[in-house]
């Protein structure tokens, strides 16, 4: 069966079931894994359906991935992401990092920093900052959500403004063409906000796939921004506003 046919076939599956394994479409059409894993990218690349460990899953725009599964996204693209960041935070400074799986990507590029205060409402974070003993963490308390280790809520967020950050790193679950970067979660959301407004110097990282992604919760929008930190150059219309918004687009 040529590329043509399967297609609409993985897409009407994907649809039915949510998701698609490499090895249940190889078996299916009969052709090899990396036929499938061919397809898989090419629908990725049109947006039509976005990679995860072993498959493929539909795009969402009213409930995000599994934690689980972003964690498998795009993790050389999240680890470069990471080390950037890094370079751009020296020793000596406190810094709010937000809920994610980038976010926990640039916690283990810290391991090595001296002297820093990290305020969190991820516990992931928390304790991959554990291990180095030049950092002093602090979680901020709230309520828990179980299914990635987040912190949110009003409590979450009146601890963050306690604080006068150097650096706030956001992470997000969708950036659009306007500079609007987005979450699902508004107990999520009202914690990154306050980061936002607690900080001097305040970085958006996202890897390329969160430019084909949409997410109702808006966090905020270009001028909430000092700098955004990717893994591929910026579509014209986004990089287009960033300059006139005065935000430096960074690749990794």
């Amino acid at each position: 069966m040529s590329q043509t046919l399967r297609i609409p076939e993985i897409l009407a599956m994907a649809r039915r079931d949510g998701k698609v394994s490499v090895d249940g479409l190889a078996a299916h059409f009969g052709v090899t894994l990396q036929t499938i894993r061919r397809d898989l990218t090419d629908l990725a690349e049109a947006g039509r359906l976005v990679r995860v460990h072993g498959g493929a899953i539909l795009p969402s725009g009213i409930s995000n991935i599994a934690y689980e599964e972003r964690r498998a996204l795009n993790q050389s693209a999240k680890a470069g992401i990471a080390r950037s960041v890094a370079q751009l935070i020296p020793n000596d400074c406190a810094i709010f990092l937000n809920i994610g799986t980038t976010t926990e990507a640039v916690a283990h590029a810290l391991l090595h920093h001296q002297n820093l205060l990290v305020v969190t409402n991820n516990i992931n974070v928390a304790q991959i900052l554990s291990a180095n003993p030049d950092c002093q963490v602090i979680v901020t308390g709230g309520a828990l959500r179980p299914a990635d280790g987040g912190l949110v809520g009003d409590l979450a967020a009146r601890a963050v403004g306690q604080f006068r950050f150097d650096i706030a790193v956001i992470g997000c679950s969708a950036l659009d063409q306007d500079g609007d970067f987005l979450d699902f979660d508004l107990q999520e959301v009202v914690v990154s906000q306050a980061g936002l407004h607690a900080a001097r110097r305040r970085v958006l990282v996202c890897d390329h796939s969160k430019l084909s992604r949409t997410a109702p919760a808006r966090i905020g929008a270009l001028q909430d921004l000092d700098q955004i930190v990717t893994d591929e150059p910026a579509p014209d219309r986004l990089a287009g506003n960033c300059a006139a918004a005065g935000v430096e687009i960074l690749v990794a």
